[in-house]
């Protein structure tokens, strides 16, 4: 005797698969978070994403992991994370949030790994900088990394874009300290101080004073409300 196939029985099989795969897709695409907001913007703010997708941000956007931000000509833009801490992108920047977690309970398992890829910023570190592991915050760029703790810091990338000043990598301490460590050695900076970093074999140095870069903020951004207002290279090792 042959057993006919049921043809509804089959369709319900498919339906049932198709509705699974459908649920997954959606968990993914929900799984993003939002680990900050722009609360300032004086420009255009594009959103780079991983799928190769872009997006243009306004005040109150939401920035997700994963997110590269990039700034126009003439446009600074300020963003808070979930730890209250803040990072104000300078014109022409493009800055990456790599991995981030930040949980009020859970300090052992906070996560703030960002990218400077071209630009500069001025930043100002939160809980994720100030409690649980050192190596829990981490700012790369393509010749340094720099675990800040606790600090206040700005942060400028120069190629062939600083005038008569060689290229490299150049930090402000504005508060706190940080330790620069790479193939070179390792020089501890202190609030006040300037740092330059040539490449990742070099030692990393002690300039005498401001080498020629404007570390100010515009008095729009500086004073901008604070709650909405309207691949890695470890050549380089800051703690």
């Amino acid at each position: 005797m042959i057993r006919k196939k049921n043809p509804k029985l089959r369709i319900t099989a498919i339906s049932v698969v198709l509705l699974s795969l459908l649920l997954v897709f959606c968990t993914v695409s929900f799984a993003a978070t939002t680990t900050a907001r722009v609360t300032h913007l004086s420009g255009p703010l594009f959103a780079k994403k991983a799928d190769g997708t872009t997006r243009v941000l306004s005040v109150n956007s939401a920035v997700e992991q994963g997110d590269v931000l990039v700034t126009e000509n003439k446009t600074y833009a300020r963003i808070k994370f979930t730890d209250n801490s803040e990072m104000t992108l300078r014109p022409n920047t493009q800055f990456k949030v790599s991995q981030y977690n930040f949980d009020q309970a859970k300090p052992k398992e906070d996560k703030g790994f960002f990218v400077l890829i071209k630009g500069g910023i001025h930043a100002i570190t939160g809980l994720i900088g100030k409690r649980g592991s050192q190596e829990s915050y981490e700012l790369m760029t393509e010749t340094a990394v720099a675990g800040v703790r606790g600090t206040t810091y700005e942060c400028k990338i120069c190629e062939n874009n600083c005038g008569s000043l060689p290229n490299g990598v150049y930090f402000f301490i504005a508060a706190g300290s940080i330790i620069v460590t790479n193939s070179g050695g390792s020089q501890t900076y202190t609030a006040g101080q300037y740092a330059y970093v040539a490449s990742g074999t070099s030692i990393p140095t002690i300039l005498p004073g401001n080498p020629g870069i404007d570390f100010t903020l515009p008095v729009s951004v500086a004073d901008a409300p604070k709650d909405g207002g309207g691949p890695k290279n470890n050549d380089c090792v800051v703690r």
